[in-house]
């Protein structure tokens, strides 16, 4: 280990609206739900990531959980601060001499505003990074993805994450085309919780309605190899009971259908668009689809059926940006451009 390896520690970050992954020499070595438990009185940290997730909707009067990052943007800056905080802790400091300085590359939605820029940055500062470097997420994904955005040839890829989905078509290292709509898995749990209120009458949290999307979320009414029907506890709306129902695939597909038609327009949008020979290029690859968002079961197909083009589910798409950005942070030198 040379000189400058043993002080500074080098993180590729994708701090997510649902998920933070870290990786640190190419390895996850934090992968836990962006959520922090603070107490109110103490303004101190109870709890982040899993544990803070446990203790969401069950936490005493003084404590509260918090969810920092909203529609991919930051929220909470000081709640950001302490999370991303804790989250470095858990990187660990083994192999160093000295706390070494730290050195980020952290993602950043492609829409994001110059003040929401600042706030990530200011928040990985404050956190205790000395270099701190930007990169869009669809450009991240795309690395991540395997696809050389350094070619002349153009590739659309969406990444559907927890509060946004972004939509970008990349050629020569540079993204010509990008979309941003605040779409993704937060409101997909959002349509569940208003679907079980309105046609179960049965209220429901966050926590169980990300339950159902991952055991019977779909975004068609047809699939091959439909999953059971899933068993949902809640509280019943008219008695104030705890009760349980249950639920199918279709049912969870009509409820996130709207939504999920709002991602179909805006890739409609960023088609028309792309420049032609960009076009030709995408009619020929296909769309590359990344984030947790992608796992819906039937969503390729449906936006395959929209679109008349091929769509690929990337290969383990939730961490696809961490990877991306953990390429580029080891390969300064041949994405400079990347960097902002």
């Amino acid at each position: 280990m040379g000189l400058f390896s043993i002080l500074t520690k080098e993180l590729a970050i994708d701090l997510g609206t649902a998920n933070t992954v870290i990786l640190q020499n190419n390895k996850v070595v934090v992968d836990e739900p962006s959520i922090i438990a603070i107490d109110q009185k103490t303004k101190t940290v109870k709890a982040v990531g899993k544990k803070a997730l446990m203790m969401e909707g069950r936490t005493p009067a003084g404590i509260t959980t918090v969810r920092p990052l909203r529609d991919g943007v930051i929220a909470d800056f000081q709640a950001t601060e302490m999370m991303l905080r804790e989250f470095i802790k858990m990187t660990g400091s083994k192999g160093y001499f000295f706390p070494p300085a730290l050195k980020m590359v952290i993602c950043i939605p492609s829409g994001i505003t110059e003040v929401e820029e600042r706030a990530v940055r200011d928040s990985a500062e404050q956190a205790g990074a000395k270099d701190v470097r930007m990169i869009h997420e669809p450009m991240a994904a795309a690395i991540g993805i395997g696809i050389d955005v350094l070619d002349a040839n153009g590739n659309m890829v969406i990444d559907i994450g927890g509060g946004t989905s972004e939509i970008a078509v990349i050629a020569l290292g540079g993204i010509t085309t990008s979309t941003s709509v605040k779409v993704a898995g937060d409101r997909f749990n959002n349509d569940i919780i208003e679907y079980m209120r309105k046609k179960h009458n049965i209220a429901i949290g966050v926590a169980t309605a990300e339950q159902i999307k991952i055991n019977v979320g779909s975004a068609i009414e047809d699939l091959e190899n439909p999953p059971a029907d899933y068993e949902v506890y809640g509280r019943d709306l008219l008695q104030g009971l705890p009760i349980a129902v249950k639920v199918s695939y279709r049912e969870i597909a009509q409820a996130l259908d709207r939504s999920i038609a709002l991602i179909e327009t805006a890739v409609n949008n960023a088609l028309e668009k792309t420049p032609p020979e960009l076009s030709a290029d995408i009619y020929k690859t296909g769309i590359y689809l990344a984030g947790g968002g992608s796992l819906l079961r039937g969503l390729d197909k449906r936006i395959q059926k929209k679109t008349h083009l091929k769509v690929h589910v990337a290969e383990d798409p939730l961490k696809a940006v961490a990877r991306g950005t953990a390429i580029a942070l080891k390969n300064f030198d041949k994405f400079p451009f990347l960097m902002k």
